[in-house]
């Protein structure tokens, strides 16, 4: 142990702690206790570890689609590696269309009573007045040889019991027959995919999606993920090839996960050449279907069928969408390492804002992403149009905002615009960096509502973008309803669901990358965890030990208020405290001057604003004691004359919201120029709740402000200035106006 002196000791313990009437909360201590510990799978570095392992499954599928009876029917083969440890003795597979069976919760409910005169569509949700057929047939499931396998289904769930288990590092090929009516999605809440009918023209457009059983993830930190699905946690899936042949009307465009492989058979030769040019146009897109040929196919509808072939390799799931109605626009990315097809459908509906501003959406999305996070690394990116919804998959995604009457208002646009390049984004968070959306849907949709928020701050500036300060309403709500992000997203508000799981991840990235680290350290540590979990299973305490390591930064302060916690930000700046020292040593007038400062303290003076002047005070020698066993001495004189003249400032600040964080302090001077100062957030460790800071300046202050930039989203800035404001601040007016 080493020596530490008396005198060392006696100035430690002299400085001020925790307040004796409020409860040590430990805002600076580690969260190891919080998160899982590193092992051989996980390190403490926040990398994969040398043992780390994870599943995989290829697909090949048949799937047919009959519009005459919206039923979707298909045969299935999963090839299953085995790559854990564990030798598995049944196997869990999702089937999530059976949520949409009756006895199954939708969410109706979360949006009212029974009450009079409520429209008849909200009845439905709440009743279900109007029954339709939903859920999995399932056929058979069968080996390699044919042979029956037992299972068992549990709502969402079924359990493939084998035969002898599926020893470590053996492979497993089964089939599996199954079909299910597609789903109205004008019929229930929170429909990610069904059809879409449209009566004018007596046409559907199919968004088929979680449609064929897949694999549910088996992993070091959970074994099985098979929490049931309940709309609103999403998926946790397996990386894998696919093979897939998708037989529909031969009138109708399909858009698909993966590459086209038999175009010739599918695409007439005036299509396949206009994809041709399409794949040289960099500048613009190109019309591979036109809308005069899409308003033709609406009218003629044939019996006939075509079989389109895709393949996509080391996705982790597969999406389609289908329709006669379609029009297709196409146009060639160049990235660093190879060119990416941006390419767009849908039906006459989305004209005239589609065909202007979805590929192009696209196009910005990939660029400002392959910047940020890592290159794109499939051939195709897709968005298809549809209503109400923003969903993704890989490669492909559905996305609302459709005109009305040829018209679009400019809010209208941006936000169809903003939901392209935020599905889109999902490509990288969880696409590719596969993070479980059931038990933590944080991780994919705040983090990709960072980098979206960045592409639409980018390339978008003259729409609205998520900031600091978007999160204020949702931080000074109800604590005794609001839940920390740390929460699971079925076990959420509704009402929370936008604030919590996209908003709040987003704005602290955005405090980390813009005023804690930096921006160039935060992109670096960014970039090392995304190229680190690429095709990988994060969790979130490999992204929180990845960010430290990568930064040389401790945030556990941070990790531990932002993600663990509702506290909010509220730094009150309680007082300001203006001082000269005097250039006389002057010890008898230095007893008086306190009294007389302590008097007029009591009397309410000098503590309202500056116009009482400064405190002059004095200072004594530093009697030998106070240097211990130091013999050099400081040079005293050469301090007074460094001070003499100044204006010595102490604030005190106070934390009422719980969050530490770290302080801006603008100091506006009386000749109208003004300078900032940052303080990290360490400030606090040795009092959470209240802290004094000394500065010096040459010039005199008029008034001081804290996080004058709205960095931090302080909850209440009228109490972040001194002299203390009377009337309502611009904060104040934006917090009213973002209100509802």
């Amino acid at each position: 142990m080493k020596f530490i002196s008396l005198f060392t000791l006696s100035f430690l313990f002299s400085l001020p702690l925790f307040s004796q009437n409020q409860q040590y909360q430990g805002k600076f201590e580690p969260i190891d206790n919080m998160i899982p510990q590193p092992n051989v799978y996980r390190s403490a570095s926040g990398a994969p570890g040398k043992a780390y392992w994870q599943q995989r499954a290829d697909y090949k599928i048949k799937a047919a689609l009959n519009e005459r009876d919206n039923i979707l029917s298909g045969d299935e083969t999963i090839t299953y590696y085995n790559n854990s440890p564990d030798d598995l003795r049944y196997l869990w597979i999702q089937l999530e269309q059976n949520v949409n069976k009756k006895e199954n919760e939708d969410f109706g409910y979360a949006f009212g009573n029974v009450r009079d005169s409520m429209n008849t569509r909200h009845m439905q949700f709440l009743t279900r007045a109007i029954d339709f057929p939903a859920g999995y047939t399932i056929k058979y499931i069968k080996d390699a040889n044919g042979n029956a396998i037992e299972s068992l289904v549990n709502n969402t769930m079924m359990k493939v019991l084998l035969s002898q288990p599926l020893k470590s590092g053996e492979s497993l090929t089964f089939s599996i027959g199954w079909s299910y009516h597609i789903t109205d999605r004008s019929m229930y809440l929170l429909s990610r995919e069904g059809y879409e009918y449209f009566p004018e023209d007596d046409n559907t457009v199919y968004l088929i999606a979680h449609w064929f059983p897949r694999m549910a993830v088996y992993n070091d930190t959970e074994g099985w993920q098979n929490k049931q699905f309940q709309k609103l946690g999403e998926f946790a899936l397996e990386f894998g090839d696919y093979d897939v042949e998708i037989t529909v009307p031969a009138d109708h465009i399909v858009a698909s996960t993966g590459d086209l492989k038999n175009e010739a058979q599918v695409l007439t030769k005036t299509q396949q050449q206009r994809l041709a040019k399409a794949r040289k146009s960099v500048d613009k897109p190109l019309m591979i279907v036109t809308p005069e040929e899409a308003e033709t196919n609406e009218k003629n509808k044939t019996i006939k069928t075509k079989t389109w072939k895709f393949r996509a390799e080391n996705v982790r799931d597969f999406a389609f969408a289908s329709s006669r109605k379609f029009i297709w626009d196409a146009q060639a990315v160049p990235l660093e390492t190879h060119t990416v097809m941006a390419m767009s459908f849908y039906p006459k509906e989305g004209l005239p804002v589609w065909n202007e501003s979805s590929t192009r959406a696209v196009k910005n999305a990939l660029e400002v992403y392959s910047e940020a996070v890592f290159e794109y690394p499939y051939p195709v990116c897709i968005s298809v149009n549809t209503s109400n919804i923003g969903m993704e998959f890989p490669m492909i995604s559905f996305n609302g905002g459709r005109p009305v009457n040829g018209k679009i208002s400019d809010r209208a646009k941006g936000g169809m615009i903003s939901t392209i390049v935020h599905e889109v984004g999902h490509n990288w968070f969880p696409m590719i960096i596969s993070s479980d959306e059931r038990q933590w849907m944080w991780m994919d949709e705040g983090l990709n509502t960072f980098i979206h928020q960045r592409t639409m701050k980018e390339r978008y500036p003259d729409y609205p973008h998520t900031q600091p300060k978007s999160i204020v309403p949702f931080m000074s709500g109800d604590k005794s309803i609001m839940r920390p992000i740390m929460t699971s997203s079925d076990n959420d508000l509704l009402s929370q669901f936008g604030a919590n799981y996209y908003q709040k991840p987003t704005v602290g990235l955005q405090m980390l990358r813009q005023s804690i680290v930096g921006e160039e350290l935060f992109d670096q540590a960014f970039k090392e965890y995304a190229n680190r979990w690429k095709y990988k299973h994060p969790n979130p305490a490999d992204l929180f030990r990845t960010l430290e390591d990568a930064t040389a930064v401790d945030l556990d302060w941070f990790y531990r208020g932002w993600f663990f916690t509702t506290d909010n930000v509220d730094m009150e700046l309680i007082n300001v405290k203006w001082f000269t020292v005097s250039n006389e040593v002057n010890i008898e007038n230095k007893g008086k001057t306190v009294k007389a400062n302590i008097e007029a303290e009591n009397a309410g003076e000098n503590t309202q604003d500056f116009t009482s002047g400064p405190e002059e005070i004095t200072m004594v020698t530093t009697p030998d004691q106070a240097y211990g066993q130091f013999l050099s001495r400081m040079d005293e004189p050469e301090i007074r004359k460094q001070l003499y003249g100044k204006n010595i400032y102490e604030i005190t600040v106070k934390n009422v919201g719980g969050l530490v964080m770290p302080l801006t302090i603008e100091w506006q001077y009386t000749d109208g120029t003004s300078e900032i100062d940052t303080l990290p957030a360490e400030i606090w460790r040795t009092n959470e709740y209240e802290i004094t800071k000394t500065f010096i300046k040459t010039k005199e202050v008029k008034k001081v402000v804290l996080d004058p930039n709205f960095e931090y989203a302080d909850t209440e800035m009228n109490n972040n200035s001194f002299p203390k404001v009377e009337e309502a601040s611009d904060f104040d007016k934006f917090k009213d106006k973002n209100k509802n």
